[in-house]
């Protein structure tokens, strides 16, 4: 199915080591490298950068 060739879903961990993790979906077309997000993080209770995570 193209669905799941074009746009897979990717989980985003936490930059902070709390384990912390989103899950979205990413254009693999317009964004071929790893995803970076900066995300509200509830453990820490603050902003901090999220990667993708394979």
């Amino acid at each position: 199915m193209a669905r799941t060739e074009v746009r897979p879903v990717v989980k985003l961990r936490s930059t902070a080591g709390t384990g912390y993790t989103y899950v979205t979906r990413k254009n693999r077309r317009n964004d071929p490298e790893r995803m970076v997000l900066r995300k509200f993080d509830p453990v820490v209770r603050r902003h901090v950068d999220f990667r993708e995570e394979r």
